[in-house]
């Protein structure tokens, strides 16, 4: 079917994200209820009849703010966020069930990878010890801690999957090179890959964990990761699962250390999208996105950008080329690749991730998790 635009759920308060190593600060937010119910939709540009889409905002009977979301499918997903918090659904957001391990209140969940509504693993960030990966497989009923960072340079980021088994996590850089971190039986065990291949980092430069997005993969073999912080915004990309990598400078600006690549999609090895910008609330991001037809070689800016930075990007799962792109400030989509954006939401969210089957899901900040929908224009059967 065709994207359309997508609607709003309710319009939310700004909010200025965390990178690595900042604790996130948020402008006064409402916090009052949000019915489940809530939401608004806006129709295609031009278009008068078809089905609109639009967030549906779920009852999570959290405060916490989710920038880790695995969606598995149209009925089970999976949220982590502040204060040490996991929520799982398995009947498509009608209900959420806390399902935090016990102790984890210190922790920060920055990116949850779920492989089905019994086995995620969920990745802590911060300096040294901080940084955690716990891992379950009975639906959170009970966790396993698989790794502790006892590196004090080191500070991870974000983690991204090839399958069941293989997946790695990021780590800012360590002696001058961003530090891989790889599993061979679905987040068990874990060891820091050798760093022969992988190009030494730019002065000031680190990544984002700020939607889980950091690090991505397509098919079985190819991971790219975004940076920002430095002169220049580069994503680095790997065609053997994090052995060797190649980087490459992207348009998206940078220059600061809030500045940069935060969140990366890709639809296959060729196809991505790049979204960042400056994520403080009081500053401008102007070519805040980025396409790649090339696996990553080369990046062109966006012709219209978001109007603002954003942090999560996603690829619909209808169609081949719109996408979704979400920050403190809204939700823009292109049906263009990435080319071009238009902004079709206020709201606040952090990340987005859309399943095969045909869902996507958008978290962020006071517990909000949204549900996209579709629904016939008013009056129409």
């Amino acid at each position: 079917m065709s994207a359309g635009l997508v609607g709003a759920a309710l319009a939310l308060t700004l909010a200025v994200p965390a990178r690595a190593g900042e604790t996130p600060t948020a402008a006064p937010t409402d916090t009052r209820p949000v019915p489940a119910a809530d939401v608004r939709t806006v129709p295609a540009a031009g278009r008068h009849h078809g089905p609109a889409l639009g967030w549906r905002l779920t009852p999570t009977g959290s405060d916490a703010r989710f920038r880790g979301l695995a969606a598995v499918d149209r009925r089970t997903a999976w949220a982590a966020g502040s204060k040490g918090t996991v929520l799982r659904t398995t009947d498509g957001g009608r209900s959420w069930r806390n399902v935090s391990p016990p102790g984890a209140e210190g922790l920060e969940f920055r990116d949850v990878e779920a492989f089905d509504a019994r086995r995620a693993v969920v990745l802590a960030i911060g300096e040294g010890e901080a940084s955690r990966v716990l891992r379950t497989e009975d639906g959170g009923a009970t966790w396993t801690e698989s790794f502790r960072n006892t590196d004090p340079r080191a500070f991870y980021d974000c983690m991204t999957f090839f399958d069941h088994r293989n997946g790695l996590a990021l780590s800012d850089p360590v002696d001058g090179k961003y530090r891989i971190l790889s599993t061979r039986d679905g987040g068990r065990s874990w060891r820091v890959l050798p760093n022969r291949g992988m190009p030494d980092a730019l002065p000031g430069e680190a990544g984002f964990a700020a939607s889980g997005q950091c690090l991505v993969s397509a098919g079985p073999r190819d991971v790219w990761l975004a940076t920002g912080g430095a002169a220049t915004a580069r994503v680095l990309h790997s065609a053997d699962r994090g052995l060797t990598w190649t980087a490459t400078a992207s348009p998206v600006p940078a220059g600061d250390p809030a500045r940069g690549v935060f969140g990366l999609a890709f639809r296959d090895r060729t196809h991505g999208i790049a979204v960042g910008g400056d994520y403080r609330a009081d500053r401008p991001s102007p070519e805040a996105a980025a396409v790649t037809a090339d696996g990553g070689r080369t990046w062109r800016p966006s012709a219209a950008p978001p109007p603002s930075y954003r942090s999560g990007v996603a690829w619909l799962p209808y169609g081949r080329t719109s996408a979704l792109a979400v920050g403190p400030t809204g939700t823009d989509l292109t049906t263009d690749g990435g080319r071009t954006w238009r902004t079709v939401d206020t709201g606040s969210y952090d990340t987005v991730d859309c399943t095969p089957d045909g869902a996507c899901w958008a978290s962020g900040e006071q517990g909000r998790v949204a549900r996209l929908t579709h629904h016939r224009p008013a009056g129409r059967p």
